[in-house]
């Protein structure tokens, strides 16, 4: 048995959180298998992570396993399935197969972000078939919220897997491809062992709305206002922005698009054709000069990103472009769980301005790109799986989707954790082992763990602040001039009105005078002695106790 070829799954990423996904498919038996990657994406760091610009999947598991890993597959181009790509390929160095859109968005990345190195995309879309180690991939053309997304057909010798990525079914999307249900019921009937099924959206009811419907509702709007209109949106979401653009027109209005990522994603686009027909946009220079009935805005900004144009618009902080008293401001996306706190002071912003903000919660101006309960069902009908495995959501998604397929009569629905080592085939479906498995972090340019990025010093930092002290002795190791005091992010007075440099400098003598000139020899013991007056000084004065650095200098003159 132990040399017995087998079929497994290792997610290190995206199973027991909504982000952040990567899947590993390993054939072979346990000492020599060989793995594709499905998806390298990262996730964004909330304000627990001061300072951190991405969250990675910790790849430790691949540096042993790395000569056998065959290649990447990614089903589309969110941040949440290929934004880990460009850091993390350097150390893998295996072949990248993906669409075009996705390797026009990875180019247009790694031009913005200066990275160094290409990373060699093989073309690969809904339809084709490619041979990577032992699998045999297989696209198939779903419906999302972004350009060419795709499911994967993964073949092996003891079963067929479908690897089905952030899909929903929508008869009329603004933008293709439809879910390919004649395909799925094709593969249904030459067999699916398992079904690695997205479950974002197990937890509601019923079948998505269709992106018409949020066309026709966008387009309303556009046409009764009578100001301007701002609409914000995820940038990746071509064929929203395509249907604004289309509706702007319609109604006699120019376009602006604000926001470099948007500007990226709608360049790629027009390279690869999807953005035929639309006229071209106008610069942030004219807006001004443009009647505010006969303008349209696209921007970015929708999950209160400080930076972002949208909220620099709340703050009035844009050169060439500002909203005034009646325009309105669309939110045509949803708030990622995390977000809302900042998402809210910017609806504060503009609402001060006088601005009328429409969110989904009073007109139909988004809908999610993933399936909800019957669209689940409906994959199980014409996949007809042994084995369903819920990815891709937080726990709650996980466990409402095993009820869901379970109640929906699949027999076999694993709970799977990220870092687990499931096995599909031969022999019973069950958990066999762990992976290393966790979260590294983008800072600047250097990526590495918790502690190697000194994220939990600056945590501390951020609640306590910090004091440096340097001390000079003289050859008699008596104090020469004042101690230097530098305090970093502390109140400035204590709780007797007293400057608090003052306070702490008046410990510092304090705790130096009182060690007999004799032991003041032993450098390391004043340090450390200076350090914890300073420390329960300022915990007496203010309650805190702040990081403190203690420099002592001893000059032996001439």
């Amino acid at each position: 048995m132990a040399n017995q070829d087998e079929l497994v799954f290792l997610p290190l990423g995206g199973v027991g959180e909504i982000g952040m996904n990567l899947a590993l498919y390993g054939y072979g038996a346990p000492a020599h298998r060989q793995w594709i990657m499905v998806d390298c994406g990262v996730t964004f760091p909330g304000p627990d992570l001061p300072g951190v610009d991405l969250v990675l999947p910790d790849i430790r598991f691949l540096a042993k396993e790395r000569k056998n890993l065959k290649g990447i597959i990614i089903t589309h181009a969110h941040e949440d399935h290929y934004g880990a790509l460009n850091d993390l390929w350097p150390g893998l160095n295996v072949p990248v197969y993906a669409s075009a859109f996705t390797a026009g968005l990875l180019e247009a990345k790694r031009d913005y972000e200066k990275s160094m190195g290409e990373i060699p995309i093989t073309p690969f879309k809904a339809g084709d078939r490619i041979n990577v180690g032992p699998f045999s991939i297989e696209g198939v053309a779903v419906n999302h919220s972004i350009p060419e997304p795709m499911s994967l057909m993964i073949r092996t010798p003891v079963g067929n897997v479908i690897h089905t990525g952030d899909w929903k079914i929508d008869h009329e999307p603004s933008l293709g491809p439809l879910t390919d249900e004649a395909r799925f019921r094709q593969l249904g009937d030459e067999g699916v062992l398992a079904l690695m099924c997205d479950s974002t959206n197990a937890l509601r009811d019923g079948v998505s709305p269709s992106e018409k419907d949020v066309s026709e509702s966008l387009r309303k709007i556009i046409e009764d206002a009578e100001g301007r209109v701002a609409i914000t949106t995820f940038s990746s979401n071509v064929g929203r922005i395509r249907t604004i653009a289309e509706a702007a027109e319609a109604a006699g209005r120019e376009i602006l698009l604000l926001g470099s990522s948007l500007k990226r994603v709608v360049d790629v686009a027009r390279d690869i054709g999807i953005m035929e027909g639309i006229k071209p946009f106008i610069a942030e220079d004219e807006y001004g000069y443009i009647p505010r009935d006969k303008v349209v805005v696209i921007l970015t900004g929708s999950q209160g990103e400080p930076r972002a144009a949208l909220a620099k618009l709340s703050r009035d902080e844009m050169r060439n472009v500002a909203l005034a008293a009646g325009d309105i401001v669309v939110f045509s996306s949803r708030a990622i769980p995390g977000n809302e706190k900042a998402i809210q002071d910017i609806k504060n912003g503009l609402t001060e301005q006088g601005v009328h903000v429409v969110t989904d919660a009073e007109a139909l101006v988004h809908v999610s790109g993933h399936p909800r309960r019957n669209e689940l069902q409906r994959m199980y009908e014409w996949t007809r799986p042994k084995v369903v495995v819920p990815v891709h959501g937080e726990a709650t998604h996980l466990t409402a989707h095993k009820d869901l397929a379970e109640q929906s009569g699949i027999s076999i629905v694993p709970r799977v954790r990220n870092g687990d080592i499931l096995r599909l085939a031969p022999g019973p479906v069950e958990v066999i082992g762990e992976a290393p498995h966790g979260r590294i972090f983008k800072d600047g340019t250097l990526i590495g763990d918790f502690d190697e990025m000194g994220i939990g010093e600056r945590k501390k930092l951020s609640y306590v602040g910090h004091v440096a002290v340097n001390v000079v002795l003289d050859a008699r190791y008596d104090i020469v001039g004042d101690p230097d005091l530098v305090p970093i992010g502390l109140p400035a007075y204590d709780d007797e009105g007293e400057e608090m440099e003052d306070t702490l400098f008046d410990a510092i003598v304090g705790a130096i005078e009182s060690i007999p000139r004799a032991r003041r020899k032993d450098i390391d013991m004043l340090q450390e002695a200076v350090r914890r007056a300073v420390r329960a000084t300022a915990n007496q004065s203010w309650g805190k106790k702040p990081v403190v650095t203690v420099f002592v200098t001893r000059v032996t003159g001439q």
